[in-house]
């Protein structure tokens, strides 16, 4: 199946389960999106039973599509610009501290809870998973995706702070969990005796210093050639050329992408920004062209993790593992979160239901399962690893994204929508 053939056919199918959603199911965009993905896949996987062959089609068909590559090098850059350039940065420079806090302190922290719990779990049940590829597992299901979560608190007046929050650290953790795990990866490969924890710190520095400097210096370029003309056309395409230029060039340098993309987005989207660099009529087109890529794209990801059910081998024996790692993960995303909010607490603009809010709203995403999808196939682990992972996600998507509603109602319910 040629590309073109492949990206009409999700299209379409984006589209008829974005239809679905919003005249049946009516829920927030990439979660109702994903339900009804999920629903076709376990229909498939129903017709199995009948039309071997017709499913062995589907599969064959699914199994061609290139998770990994399609979200880092096409989707990613779009979805984290896009993100940031509709972030009031104004606002997030006022919470700037708790963002960075949670976002570096507690990717961090998160690793490590989750991949030594992860480890001795999988002792505990007989399996052998050697701790580094543990830590592996603890870095790609740390970042959490401010995607799913968007359209929740849309409909729900939430404190600023803890929006924010919840938002910013999404943009941001992104970028560091792929960083993390690009430098544990390499003692995964590799071996402890050819890494040094110097060459870790010295990676890791580069990449995500380097490319929140070269999102800095991508988004003035970009700032500066909006506001030399007023074309609208000509910024679209500009801003374009930016992303996609930009995230091609940060590969190149070697620095963080995704990092990049934030800060160049957040720049660019910075109101004040906005005011000098575009009319009224840019700001409207540029402002709707990325929404609109958003939403297609994010549609198409929510499509894509929802059929992956098709190839992925769940097996039984292993259901108690895949629970046990879900309330590992919820654990210790709340610990990574008290942990710096209570040292902290006074340099900090947040009430104390502020962790429950933001380990509740840490939802999981195509990142987690494209980290996971892109471990070597060499490592005899890598299926109960991605079979975790997608369980993780799974469960994070629908359980948290759908009981959203409810947890905000019960901690705010003063605030009025």
């Amino acid at each position: 199946m040629n590309i073109f053939t492949l990206i009409t056919l999700l299209i379409v199918v984006a589209a008829l389960f974005a239809y679905l959603n919003t005249k049946l199911l009516k829920l927030p965009d990439a979660i109702g999106i994903m339900v009804v993905s999920l629903g076709f896949s376990l229909v498939l996987i129903g017709i199995n039973a009948v039309q071997p062959a017709w499913f062995a089609l589907v599969r064959q068909t699914v199994s061609g599509i290139d998770f990994e590559k399609a979200l880092f090098d096409v989707m990613l850059s779009f979805l984290l610009f896009a993100g940031a350039f509709h972030t009031d940065a104004a606002k997030l420079r006022v919470e700037k501290r708790s963002v960075m806090l949670f976002a570096f302190v507690g990717v961090l922290l998160s690793t490590g809870l989750v991949g030594t719990g992860l480890y001795y779990i999988a002792l505990s049940l007989g399996l052998t998973i050697p701790y580094a590829l543990c830590l592996l597992f603890g870095a790609l299901i740390s970042p959490t995706d401010p995607i799913a979560v968007l359209g929740i608190l849309a409909k729900f007046k939430l404190p600023e702070s803890v929006k924010l929050n919840i938002v910013g650290e999404s943009l941001f953790n992104d970028g560091v969990g792929v960083v993390v795990f690009a430098s544990i990866y390499r003692i995964v490969l590799n071996g402890t005796d050819s890494v040094s924890a110097g060459e870790i710190a010295r990676l890791f520095i580069i990449e995500a210093g380097g490319g929140i400097i070269f999102g800095l210096l991508l988004g003035y370029l970009m700032y500066r050639l909006l506001r030399s003309i007023n074309h609208y056309q000509t910024e679209v395409i500009i801003t374009v050329a930016g992303v996609m230029g930009g995230y091609l060039l940060a590969h190149e340098l070697h620095v963080s992408g995704p990092l990049a993309m934030v800060v160049a987005g957040l720049l660019v989207g910075d109101h004040t920004a906005r005011q000098d660099a575009m009319s009224q009529k840019t700001e409207e087109y540029i402002d709707k062209f990325w929404e609109l890529i958003d939403g297609i794209l994010n549609a198409l990801l929510f499509v894509l993790i929802g059929v992956e059910l098709l190839i992925i081998d769940f097996q039984r024996e292993h259901w108690i593992i895949y629970l046990l790692v879900i309330l590992l993960v919820l654990i210790s995303r709340y610990l990574a979160i008290l942990i710096p909010f209570t040292l902290a607490r006074r340099w900090l603009d947040l009430d104390n239901k502020a962790p429950v809010m933001l380990t509740w709203g840490g939802l999981r995403g195509g990142l987690s399962i494209a980290m996971a999808l892109s471990i070597d196939n060499s490592l005899p682990q890598k299926a109960i690893i991605v079979t975790i992972t997608y369980s993780v996600v799974l469960f994070s998507v629908i359980v948290q994204g759908l009981t959203m509603e409810r947890l905000i109602r019960k901690l705010y319910p003063t605030e009025k929508p």
